[in-house]
This record gives C-alpha cells, sequence and structure tokens, in this order.
C-alpha cells in the first residue's frame, strides 16, 4: 500500500489538485478532463498495442474455432495446436491483456482520489510542499454536476460508451461475424457494459466520469489506429489480397 500510495496516488492526487488550483473558476471537472487526457497519453502506446493484438486475435477467430472444434474432445493436444497457430501468425494472445493489468492501479488510485478528496477532511495531507492548499475541492463541476453523488445518467453514458468500444473494435474487422459469435466476445458487448453501469451507479460520478472520458479517448485512439484501412481509395486492394488471388 506505502509503494501504490507513492507511486500513484499521490502523483495522481497532487496533479489534480495542482490543474484545479490554476483553472478558471478552479473546475474539478475540467481538471478530470485534462488528468484523464495525460494518463491516456501516458498509456497511449500499450493501449495501441493491445488494439492491434485484438483485431489480429479477430482476424484468426475462424481458425481458432476450428481448431477448437477439432480438439474439442482432446484438450491437451488443442492448447498446443492454438499456440502453434498464434507462433505462425505472429500474434502473442496476452498481449491485449497488458494494457488492462497497466490501468488497474490507475484505476485504483483514481477511486481513491475522488472518494478521498472529496470525503475525507484530512485529504490533503498527500499534497506535495510545492502543491498549495485548496482546503476542499469543490465537487461542484461545470456549474451544476455534483461530482460527488452517484449519478446513473454518467453510468448509463459510460456503459454505452463501453458498447460502442467493444462494437466499433469488431465491426473494423471483417471475420467481425465469427468473432462476435463467440460467448467471450458477447460477453464483452452486452455483459461488461451492463457491469459498468451496475457499478458506475454506486461510486462518485466523479470516478464514473473519468471512466466515461477514458472510453472516449481510447475510442478516439482506435478510430486512428484502425480507421486508416477505411481510408484505402476505392478500386484498390491490398498486397496480401492481390497474392491471394494470383
Amino acid at each position: 500500500m506505502a509503494i501504490f500510495f507513492t507511486l500513484f496516488y499521490q502523483p495522481i492526487f497532487n496533479f489534480l489538485v495542482w490543474l484545479y488550483n490554476h483553472l478558471p473558476g478552479q473546475d474539478l471537472g475540467l481538471a478530470i478532463i485534462i488528468l484523464t487526457l495525460v494518463i491516456r497519453l501516458i498509456l497511449y502506446i500499450p493501449s495501441k498495442k493491445a488494439i492491434k493484438a485484438q483485431k489480429e486475435l479477430a482476424s484468426i477467430q475462424p481458425e481458432i474455432d476450428k481448431i477448437k472444434e477439432e480438439y474439442k474432445n482432446d484438450k491437451e493436444k488443442m492448447g498446443p495446436a492454438l499456440m502453434a497457430l498464434y507462433k505462425e501468425r505472429k500474434i502473442n494472445p496476452f498481449a491485449s491483456c497488458l494494457p488492462m493489468l497497466i490501468q488497474l492501479p490507475f484505476i485504483f488510485a483514481i477511486f481513491k482520489v475522488f472518494f478521498d478528496g472529496l470525503t475525507k477532511e484530512n485529504a490533503m495531507e498527500a499534497l506535495y510542499p510545492f502543491v498549495a492548499n485548496p482546503g476542499v475541492l469543490n465537487p461542484m463541476a461545470f456549474g451544476f454536476f455534483d461530482l460527488s453523488e452517484k449519478s446513473i445518467i454518467v453510468a448509463i453514458l459510460a456503459g454505452l460508451g463501453q458498447f460502442w468500444q467493444t462494437k466499433m473494435l469488431s465491426a473494423s474487422n471483417k471475420n467481425a461475424k465469427a468473432s462476435l459469435s463467440s460467448s467471450l466476445n458477447k460477453q464483452m458487448l452486452y455483459i461488461f457494459p451492463l457491469f459498468t453501469v451496475f457499478i458506475g451507479s454506486r461510486f462518485p460520478a466523479g470516478v464514473t466520469f473519468y471512466w466515461l472520458l477514458t472510453t472516449l479517448f481510447s475510442i478516439g485512439q482506435q478510430y486512428i489506429v484502425l480507421g486508416r484501412k477505411k481510408k484505402q481509395p476505392a478500386g484498390t486492394a491490398e498486397v496480401g489480397e492481390v497474392i491471394d488471388k494470383k
């Protein structure tokens, strides 16, 4: 906990308070937007690798399903066969999990920042000497949005954003239908957004607002990483497609 406090909670809390002190009107909502953008920039490279890894996995989903069907009664052979496929295609099946693992301490720190910073009287004791103490953080964002209270509206928006993000990744791949047929992808597409709404509605709105912003920034990153192929002129074919036709 001491390492978590020093490496994650304290820097994030101090940066949030510093932003709060220097923004016009000391608007906590605007401070959260800037904080989210900075964290997303820090996580940009691993997130980019994860998006590509998810797309690569989706592209070979039919082959994965074929191997699973072939060895459905022989689990000992299924594992090596799948690993051989990943090795042949130079795909790391665990690459998409790395950014989530990296984000977990940030998420926990953000939750603690908003929970402690908005509810505990001694929260400002974690400030660095060079960060001015504002006394308390005004939870009212944009003049009307109380970030210390729960908000079902923000939770629903976060869930919809999560659905859009997963749907966008699936739709970007020509094998999306095959990929979405798996139970895992169905869970990601439907159950996880519902879980986000359920959990988000029980957290302070500051936490859910951060999660919504993170999802929207992730959607923007997916558009940048995956949207480039869509800009390809009509009537042209990729090198791989030409080779296959030959």
